[in-house]
């Protein structure tokens, strides 16, 4: 095992899913605990703060974004002092098996939540709908999610068919309606696109009191990729544990994605799918001024060809 003196600086990479989770058991129990739930999930909590911040991950995700190939929890949980309890899934299973209501219902019994001065919980997409429905087991968490989805009980969302192979799972038991397990929070924060139709949909069945709705427009899929390229997931996250954060500092903190390439190459995108030629113009040459790409030369080229051919035709 690596030095764990620590543990939310240690690099994971370059390890296979097994000796991944083994490290994740070492770290665990030498600063606090790791837990089987079942075959297909693990928990391990790393005790710091008096401040818990609880993240649902998927290992793939978390080999895939970081570097390091660590659970953005680490790295979240180091920015602010915070003790770490990190849920992680060998795939995307929106966490709906026994052994989770099992662990957070012995986790409620044993009292762990009421020894820290707040909790958040925090999860991105199918994690996303994991934080809001397990929050409930501690009331007056705060509760940060990233495009969750609300439910994928096809009685209620058959308009999704995204996630079709989850369909005869059980989304109406306990932990079932996210938006439901709300109630109990102090505050809770949803992130979605709304030019992503499916997503959106989601996020309106959020739409209750204590929840603050944020539109993230053009960032599409992979949300939580883009904002922590932007170096805004930690000043947002602690701005929500904080209570301070609202719409106008939700703004302030997304305009960097002014300097985001993919973000402005998916607006790009929509521009050209909308056949609105002057504005893809305009997007392109900050495209090609901000970050070069000849690819986006030729585009701008050929748009400001176009557009003056346009432009002479109708003088």
């Amino acid at each position: 095992m690596q030095d764990a003196s620590d543990p939310y600086t240690l690099s994971l990479s370059d390890l296979s899913p097994a000796q991944w989770l083994e490290e994740m058991r070492d770290i665990g129990e030498t600063c606090g605990f790791f837990e089987p739930l079942g075959p297909r999930h693990n928990a391990a909590f790393i005790e710091k703060g008096d401040t818990l911040l609880v993240t649902f991950e998927s290992l793939p995700a978390i080999q895939s974004l970081s570097e390091d190939a660590r659970p953005i929890g680490f790295d979240l949980a180091k920015a602010n002092d915070w003790s770490c309890l990190t849920v992680i899934s060998n795939r995307d299973t929106w966490f709906r098996e026994g052994e989770i209501y099992g662990f957070f219902d012995q986790m409620t019994d044993d009292g762990f939540f009421d020894d820290f001065e707040q909790v958040i919980f925090f999860g991105a997409g199918p994690c996303g709908y994991a934080a809001c429905a397990f929050s409930v087991a501690s009331p007056g968490a705060t509760v940060f999610a990233l495009e969750p989805q609300a439910t994928l009980d096809p009685r209620l969302t058959e308009w999704d068919d995204r996630f079709v192979h989850m369909r005869r799972s059980n989304f109406t038991d306990r932990y079932g309606f996210a938006p439901d397990m709300l109630e109990a929070a102090a505050a809770a924060y949803v992130i979605y696109d709304p030019a992503d139709r499916l997503g959106a949909m989601h996020a309106a069945l959020f739409q209750r009191s204590g929840v603050t709705r944020f539109r993230a427009r053009h960032l599409g899929g992979g949300m939580q990729q883009s904002l922590t390229q932007m170096g805004v997931i930690e000043p947002l996250v602690t701005a929500a544990a904080n209570g301070t954060l609202d719409t106008a500092l939700f703004a302030q903190l997304y305009r960097h994605r002014r300097s985001h390439a993919l973000y402005c190459k998916k607006l790009f995108a929509t521009l050209e799918s909308q056949d609105r030629p002057h504005l893809a113009e305009a997007v392109c040459a900050y495209i090609v001024n901000q970050f070069g790409a000849p690819r986006y030369r030729r585009k701008l080229k050929a748009y400001r060809q176009a557009n003056a051919t346009v432009e002479d035709g109708i003088d």
